[in-house]
This record gives structure tokens, C-alpha cells and sequence, in this order.
């Protein structure tokens, strides 16, 4: 597989905290985003690439998001950890 995911539900301001032993794009996708993304169509994020981490993206609105490691289409044994500041 060339990317984890986890499925859950922020509210509007919670912070995504992605800690990861490599470098990757981090992205937060609404499920119709998130859809696209695996259907290899058009797709809209909030994130990006990071080189630093841990990384922080902010939810901009309530709802259930999918919280993507997109490996760049290739496969590692990363260690990674998500967790969430609530605003």
C-alpha cells in the first residue's frame, strides 16, 4: 500500500498532529475527497508535503475527515503517529 489512512471526526479548529519516520505528504480529505484520491481523480487537501514533522494541519470545518500518509506511490516500514488537539 502506498499510503495509511485514518478515518475520524474533527471539529472545526482541531489540530492534526502526524509524527513519521520519513518524510511524506500529510493531507486531512473530506470522504468524497478522500474517494477521488483512491480513484486516482481530481482531489482537494489540506496539507502537503512535509520534510519536518511533526506535522500540524487545522480542520476548517466540523465533520468526519480522512487523515491520509501518502508515500509518494512507493512502500516503507514507517513508523508514524496521529493524534489530535482539540480547539
Amino acid at each position: 500500500m502506498s499510503f495509511l489512512h485514518k478515518r475520524m471526526h474533527l471539529n472545526q479548529g482541531d489540530t492534526v498532529v502526524v509524527d513519521c519516520s520519513h518524510q511524506c505528504n500529510i493531507m486531512i480529505l473530506t470522504d468524497s475527497n478522500f474517494n477521488n484520491y483512491r480513484s486516482g481523480n481530481r482531489f482537494e487537501y489540506h496539507g502537503g508535503f512535509y520534510k519536518m514533522l511533526p506535522a500540524r494541519i487545522t480542520a476548517p470545518h466540523s465533520g468526519e475527515w480522512n487523515v491520509v500518509l501518502d508515500l509518494g506511490g512507493g512502500s516503507a516500514n514507517v513508523r508514524h503517529g496521529i493524534s489530535i488537539i482539540r480547539a
